[in-house]
Order: C-alpha cells, then structure tokens, then sequence
C-alpha cells in the first residue's frame, strides 16, 4: 500500500487524479524491480523549509532539495508487509525546477517519486557506476510510464 499525505499548505493539490500519478509512479517501480507489491511506503509532499531541516538534520546540508528518501525497511505489525521507507518530496522546489526544465509539475513529481522509490530499493547516485544504473533504471520506468522526463542526465 502506498500512504500519500499533503501537507496542510498543499492541500489543493490533494487531488485523485494526482495521487494516481503519485501512486502509478511507485508502483511502476516496484513492477520494474520486481519488489512484491505487498509492500508499504509513503509519500510526503511538503514544503522547502520542512525538507531543508530534514536534510540539515539527516544529511548535514543546510539547504531545501527537491527530494529526501528515508528507507525503513520495517515490517508493519497490523498488515505484515514490508514498509519499505518514506519519500518527502518539496512541492515548491519541484515546481520551480520542472519550471526552469520546461515541463509539466507532474512529470517532475513522477520523476520524483521514481527516484525516491528506487533509493527506498537500494539504489544510490554516488559512485559512477552506480549513478548510470539508477539513471537508466529511472528512465525506463519513466518511459513506460509515458514520462517525456525519461532521458539519461549528464
């Protein structure tokens, strides 16, 4: 089961039609990598300052970034199912950069999602070796997710 939540700030983008792209693009990642979906995770989408103290906190960098994953990997007593983690998404930060790449937010947030998920799987951007597997592994899920955001970065 994938847990949306918008905070209070964003509640006018808590729409079904949003939440189904939120949820289609976890769920292609999990069909993609495999992952049982008797699986949990949630999505936060918050503000820039929520996820600049997290990131702060969390990763020693005192500044907002698009996305922040926090992998779990816990077993929820009431269902059994492995809860995979959490993804905070910043909504400003997304909407600007989606602004300044000439796309549409949800695209951006399903880039997001994408992205956050498959480090909830394990996968990470620090090596090279590592960065061109995740890349690659993001742009196809986006590409069957018919997501023009699908290209490879540089």
């Amino acid at each position: 089961m994938i847990h949306i939540q918008f905070d209070e700030t964003f509640a006018q983008f808590d729409t079904a039609g949003f939440r189904e792209k939120l949820q289609s693009a976890a769920e292609a990642v999990l069909r993609f990598t495999g992952t049982s979906p008797c699986v949990e995770l949630s999505i936060v989408i918050t503000s820039n300052e929520q996820i600049r103290i997290l990131n702060r906190q969390y990763r020693g960098i005192d500044a907002a970034t698009d996305v922040l994953s926090f992998p779990a990997e816990e077993i929820d007593p009431e269902t059994g199912n492995a809860y995979l983690g959490d993804i905070l998404i910043a909504y400003p930060y997304a909407s600007d950069q989606a602004a300044a790449e000439g796309h549409s937010i949800d695209n951006e947030m399903q880039l997001l999602v994408v992205h956050g998920t498959l480090h909830l799987l394990g996968y990470d951007h620090v090596q090279d070796s590592d960065r061109q597997q995740m890349w690659q592994t993001q742009a196809e899920i986006l590409k069957d997710l018919g997501n023009p955001n699908g290209t490879i970065p540089a």
